[in-house]
């Protein structure tokens, strides 16, 4: 066992998947962390972000809209936010893979929570108008149990058809984020299952993508150059590179190479390693980062999700019970 005397402790903040409005409403309307969140929230875009999630939470199409982005984030935070209080859990340094980096920058302190709310409404509006003349019809796709070279092997047939593709994401031995056209996906991922390959959900925009370029430039000029950036209060690791991020411009740069540089999950968990990380909190709904061999082979892992931190429901008795 570890010695509690030299244990140390990182929070992370899982990257945005599909998440159900049925796993985190009650906690968005009970929870005291999260009801504090949520006004503030409403009070910078100008509508009921709980209302909205709710009634979209069907809509396919609104599965990474700004709204519900928004709710994710209140939710990892809110989830952070009761670890501290309940649990007694002090990290002392954060990591956020993909989406995750937004909650990460704001638990360490360089931007505000009611600032990370508008810059993730800004850069949805961003990155929806960029999708609609550029890369059209990109998206990015997640597989598992494909051994790198079966990977290549199926990209290297894209380049033999001239069709473009990226690696987005290393998450983890045989697991990868790729974009590609829409187009060529349903043969893409045929392939994948016929080199032992095992296809996980799609993801609409697309990430990460190198081809990016003008996205990184286009999100720094309308919206992130706008945004003051401070020093984080508690160190951050860059999820494209592993590197540990103790200043305001290393964070920024984080937040704007997000676009067009692949995230990097195995670097982030040797970083935390190096820094004698023994315990990562996954303060948020996530089915990748804290579950996948590197990580569980690292370190114990701490799920912090909406069914642990709900309140219990208080049960009335009956008139009759009560002797009335």
């Amino acid at each position: 066992m570890t010695d509690p005397q030299i244990s140390r402790t990182a929070v992370v903040f899982p990257g945005m998947g599909p998440f159900r409005f049925t796993d985190v409403g009650e906690f968005l309307l009970t929870n005291p962390h999260a009801r504090r969140r949520l006004a503030i929230a409403d009070e910078v875009v100008g509508y009921s972000v709980f209302d909205r999630y709710r009634q979209s939470d069907a809509d396919e199409e609104a599965q990474y809209a700004a709204h519900t982005q928004i709710a994710f984030l209140t939710v990892c935070l809110s989830l952070a936010d009761w670890a501290e209080e309940t649990l007694g859990e002090r990290p002392e340094l954060c990591a956020g893979p993909s989406f995750g980096q937004r909650a990460a920058v704001t638990y360490a302190g360089s931007l505000p929570f009611e600032e990370t709310v508008r810059l993730t409404a800004e850069l949805a509006r961003c990155e929806e108008e960029y999708f609609r003349q550029e890369h059209r019809e990109a998206v990015t796709h997640c597989v598992i149990h494909t051994p790198e070279e079966r990977l290549r092997e199926a990209l290297a047939e894209l380049d033999a058809e001239g069709e473009w593709h990226d690696v987005s994401g290393y998450i983890d031995q045989g697991f990868y984020l790729v974009s590609l056209r829409e187009p060529v996906l349903d043969r893409f991922k045929k392939r994948i299952g016929e080199l032992g390959g095992y296809n996980m959900y799609t993801m609409w925009p697309p990430v990460h993508a190198p081809a990016f370029g003008a996205l990184r430039r286009k999100a720094e000029e309308e919206v992130i150059g706008g945004f003051e950036v401070a020093d984080p209060k508690l160190p951050v690791v860059a999820d494209q590179s592993g590197e540990l991020l103790t200043d305001a411009d290393g964070v920024r740069t984080m937040l704007l190479d997000t676009f067009n540089r692949p995230i990097r999950w195995p670097d982030m968990v040797d970083t935390m390693r190096e820094q004698g990380i023994t315990k990562v909190c996954v303060a948020g709904p996530d089915n990748l980062f804290g579950r996948v061999n590197r990580t569980v082979d690292t370190f114990e892992v701490v799920a912090i999700d909406a069914r642990k931190a709900m309140r219990p429901r208080v049960r009335r008795r009956s008139a009759r019970r009560a002797g009335r």
